[in-house]
């Protein structure tokens, strides 16, 4: 069975059964929005199921599309906070690539501005490879990111889409080595993205950036991973209470490889290592639970196949 991203848009009257006609025919829902008297449901489901979630969903004025990023969290990178680089380009970067499913993340780096002192620190670094791609988004200027990235790149291990004024065949002449991903024409600009032409090169960041994780996925399918995120984020809800106490809007954000748990590590790894998935299998088994360097989150990585020899 092939799961694909979507999301659910309709009404709150009887969303409940779409519900469970997901999670009956074996998909997952990954994070549900209630907005209004509107309710927006991100979920993976059986390819060969749309149709049938579409003909139910019609009568109660749902609507399913195609969410490719669902299931991913992405860190959006400027080099600093400030209103040199923000607000708008980089907010407008994550908020667009959240519409399309993903869980994005805003990273502005303590000392990312200046050809002479721009650095990555230690934490920045560990903080990006958390996540499951890297979007960096720099400025107008070709000699300031020539100059500039391999420095803010230094240590990074996740797939990196690289955006910047300069136009994309510009950016790839002047990376070396290369990134897995370009996109030219968005750089620094002081004010909201609302003309065809600005919305285009949004549309042309979520391409590169799918483009990006469908190769990546292609790569895990090689050597899958011993049990889907989706399927241990449903497991982790069900036998940690607590999590329902968390007042984030992803307590469980799923990852292209794992998850991170928005709990305090000292308190909960040594309970989520030994919680149950299946008979005499525990997540320690299959996963490694790690401290995250984001706040106190627990970072839930899991192994392949090739090391376990277990696939639930």
């Amino acid at each position: 069975m092939i799961l694909v991203p979507v999301t659910y848009k309709g009404g709150i009257y009887r969303h409940d059964e779409i519900i469970d006609l997901i999670e009956d025919l074996g998909g997952y829902i990954i994070q549900k929005h209630m907005i209004a008297q509107e309710v927006v449901l991100q979920a993976l489901v059986p390819r060969d199921d749309i149709d049938l979630i579409r003909r139910v969903g019609k009568p109660l004025t749902g609507e399913l599309t195609s969410s490719p990023l669902v299931g991913t969290e992405i860190a959006v990178v400027t080099p600093s906070l400030e209103i040199h680089h923000l607000p708008h380009s980089s907010c407008d970067v994550a908020e667009y690539i959240r519409r399309f499913g993903a869980k994005t993340n805003m990273v502005g780096l303590a000392r990312g501005f200046g050809k002479r002192i721009a650095q990555l620190n230690d934490e920045e670094r560990d903080v990006i490879n958390e996540h499951d791609l890297a979007v960096y988004l720099l400025g107008d200027f070709e000699t300031c990111i020539e100059h500039k990235f391999p420095v803010l790149r230094r240590g990074i291990e996740v797939p990196i889409v690289l955006c910047g004024g300069p136009s994309t065949e510009v950016l790839k002449s002047i990376i070396d080595p290369p990134v897995d991903g370009y996109v030219g024409g968005v750089g620094r600009f002081m004010h909201r993205t609302k003309e065809s032409e600005e919305l285009s090169r949004m549309d042309d960041v979520v391409d590169e950036v799918t483009r990006v994780l469908d190769r990546r996925r292609e790569e895990m399918a090689k050597d899958p991973l011993s049990i889907s995120p989706a399927r241990l984020m449903d497991i982790l809800s069900e036998k940690v209470d607590e999590i329902h106490e968390v007042l984030s809007p992803t307590p469980i954000t799923v990852q292209m490889e794992g998850l991170r748990v928005k709990l305090p590590y000292d308190s909960f790894a040594n309970r989520i290592r030994k919680t149950e998935i299946d008979e005499g299998v525990t997540i320690g088994d299959l996963a490694d639970v790690l401290p995250s360097r984001m706040r106190d989150y627990i970072l839930v990585r899991i192994k392949p196949f090739s090391e376990t020899n277990l696939m639930v």
